[in-house]
């Protein structure tokens, strides 16, 4: 399968703008031969616009769905992009991404568990569930956004759901290079699975995004990488490198659940 990684600036405020680059964006990854086309965090509104977001949020089913929608269709590309939802006018706002097929229906959906920090907290209701993999063609594909990567237990519950592939939008500022360059590959490697890592880039409100969008191997090396500004990654992965990775790094295998519960107290 051939993967897209979209790294952008964007336009922070302006669904009606992002939609409109995303237009020309599919067009460019489809050509490239891209199957799917991961976008970052919050990416349909921007990220850091606390006072913006609640009046920007919209349903799973909403407009700018149905722009990605037409989208997704007329591109033939699958689109996993993320976006501030709000249920109905009376329900709190998540942090969510939402997955697009090429006949314009909705494949997953999955609102961030662990939110980060101060503003999250306070802007966003966390999620309460992991969602399963879905399928794509051969692949089974997860979902998590940004510091959820960050716990290994996230990601272990997802290679145990039988996970390929995990989708990370994210937003991730310089102060945090540990994340691609560090953990990302460590979750890929503990687990045998591919992990596509997606950031902004540029500065947004007056916060500084790091770039380093990365799609890691189930052997930890990185498959495609991208530096601090505007950036289309196309990269094309393979299930036989999971089964070429596992006899070198077993951990799955050689995992002892019974053991991991034995200290707890609670």
């Amino acid at each position: 399968m051939k993967l897209a990684l979209w790294q952008t600036q964007g336009f922070p405020g302006d669904v009606e703008g992002n939609l409109a680059s995303l237009e020309r964006i599919a067009q460019s990854a489809a050509a490239g031969g891209a199957e799917l086309l991961l976008l970052p965090e919050l990416w349909l509104t921007g990220y850091n616009l606390p006072e913006l977001i609640p009046a920007l949020a919209e349903p799973a089913d909403g407009p700018s769905f149905s722009r990605i929608a037409d989208i997704a269709r007329r591109n033939n590309i699958v689109i996993a992009y993320g976006y501030a939802e709000r249920p109905s006018p009376e329900q709190p706002v998540y942090n969510s991404v939402q997955v697009v097929g090429t006949a314009g229906a909705p494949l997953a959906h999955y609102r961030k568990t662990h939110l980060f920090e101060c503003m999250e907290k306070s802007l966003y209701t966390p999620g309460d569930v992991f969602e399963p993999p879905f399928s794509l063609g051969e692949w089974k594909i997860a979902l998590l956004i940004c510091y959820d990567v960050e716990f290994p237990e996230n990601v272990r519950t997802h290679a145990l759901a039988g996970a390929d592939l995990i989708l990370v939008p994210t937003a991730l500022s310089p102060e945090f290079t540990n994340v691609p360059d560090w953990f990302v590959p460590a979750r890929a490697v503990e687990n045998t699975l591919f992990i596509a890592y997606c950031n902004h880039c540029g500065v947004e409100n007056g916060l500084l995004f790091l770039g380093g969008s990365k799609l890691a191997g189930p052997d930890g090396r990185t498959i495609a990488a991208a530096g601090e500004g505007e950036a289309l990654l196309i990269a094309e992965i393979d299930l036989a490198a999971r089964k070429k990775a596992a006899p070198t790094f077993p951990y799955l295998r050689d995992r002892r659940p019974e053991l991991y519960t034995s200290l707890d107290k609670g």
